[in-house]
């Protein structure tokens, strides 16, 4: 079989696709085909150009500036200035109390609290208040719940409360990004999930340093669910 030839992009690939690794990681677009379909490309050229077979064309990139106004078109053509333009930084959403049964639902529980037997599916029950978030209208979230702890600083601090889609496949875990995992012994936690060295396992690893990685049997996990925003006090 001969050799796949390497292929080393430029620079504005490379912010390229920072960006939708920015933008998926943000619950802005939900997947690979909600990006294409965004910008008005085939999942064609989008593999090559993520596959790092060939470099982005400028009609993609003026297409995603386009769908994506936030974005900083100097920063993705020539790399000077940061991500998003000026004014359009990622501040936290806001939320706004609703009547009883309308809107996302605030649980009473807390991630890292350290009460053990987690069901995530019983946890969206025990409501606590309901809010509308208009930032996370589109991203199917199943409820809301405040962190305790600094293990996830600086992506998370203590008191901040994140938007949680449960996932009904373990299957569909997306590796290295935060994820709420109820556990049988530790209680609620949120972590990045990476495969572990054994099968059987996951490494549950921290943002903050001062927290090692570990791995914890799959047995013990009762619940995940995907991380998808964040709403952060001032």
């Amino acid at each position: 079989m001969p050799k796949t030839k390497s292929y080393e992009v430029n620079d504005v690939t490379k912010r390229f696709l920072d960006t939708y690794d920015y933008l998926k990681d943000k619950g802005i677009i939900k997947s690979k085909r909600d990006f294409v379909q965004k910008i008005g490309v085939s999942p064609s050229i989008f593999t090559e150009i993520s596959k790092k077979r060939t470099n982005v064309g400028i009609k993609v990139i003026q297409k995603t500036l386009q769908s994506f106004p936030q974005l900083n078109p100097d920063w993705l053509i020539t790399g000077e200035g940061e991500m998003l333009r000026s004014g359009a930084d990622e501040r936290p959403a806001s939320m706004v109390p609703a009547p009883e049964g309308r809107g996302i639902p605030l649980v009473q529980a807390q991630a890292n609290a350290g009460h053990g037997n987690f069901d995530l599916a019983a946890l969206a029950k025990d409501v606590k208040e309901h809010y509308v978030i208009p930032k996370f209208r589109h991203m199917n979230v199943d409820f809301l719940i405040e962190i305790t702890g600094n293990s996830m600083a600086p992506k998370y601090y203590s008191g901040d409360i994140v938007a949680v889609r449960r996932l009904e496949n373990p299957n569909y875990i997306q590796w290295n990004r935060p994820h709420l995992i109820g556990t049988r012994d530790q209680g609620l936690l949120v972590k990045r999930i990476l495969p572990g060295n054994k099968k059987d396992h996951y490494t549950l690893k921290s943002d903050n340093p001062d927290y090692p990685p570990f791995e914890i049997p799959k047995s013990d996990i009762t619940g995940i669910g995907l991380i998808v925003g964040v709403i952060r006090a001032e």
